[in-house]
């Protein structure tokens, strides 16, 4: 795991959230989730779980088929199940920490930006890379590293 810590965490500002951003399954962010609550519950702060999500391409081909989507209730409640799924755990375990989630259409590294313009932590996942060569983290973590005005955690997937 790395932390990036800025001169936002010289004068830690009241308030504020931690905000950790949720992809993939459940099981796949256990380590995310866990690290992000532990440190809201230390600091007092509640969790902002963002999902951004976006349409399979094939959407992007037939515009007339966003229709269907709409007919079966879109994809924004699957991604709402799918957060809701993989927070429930950790609502449990953590009951004093307040849970706000965020799940939006839109790219993950600009959603995370911008809850983050109000968070005093933010915390990303990173896939575990074997291979020696290649980038050892994702566009999303790169992002928030480079951008975000908070300290910022990278924790790898499980």
């Amino acid at each position: 795991m790395s932390v990036r810590i800025g001169d936002a965490m010289a004068s830690e500002p009241a308030g504020g959230e931690v905000v950790v951003g949720h992809q993939g399954a459940a099981e796949d962010s256990d380590a995310v989730l866990r690290f992000a609550f532990e440190a809201a519950a230390v600091r007092g702060l509640p969790v902002r779980a963002v999902r951004a999500w976006s349409l399979p391409p094939i959407y992007a081909f037939s515009p007339g088929s966003m229709l269907l989507a709409d007919e079966a209730g879109g994809f924004e409640p699957f991604e709402r199940k799918a957060l809701e799924q993989a927070l429930a755990p950790w609502r449990m375990r953590f009951p004093d920490v307040q849970v706000i989630e965020h799940v939006e259409i839109g790219s993950a590294g600009q959603m995370l930006l911008s809850a983050a313009s109000r968070a005093r932590l933010l915390v990303v996942g990173r896939r575990v890379r074997r291979s020696p060569v290649g980038a050892r983290i994702g566009s999303v973590a790169h992002a928030a590293l480079h951008h975000a005005p908070c300290p910022v955690a990278v924790v790898p997937h499980a």
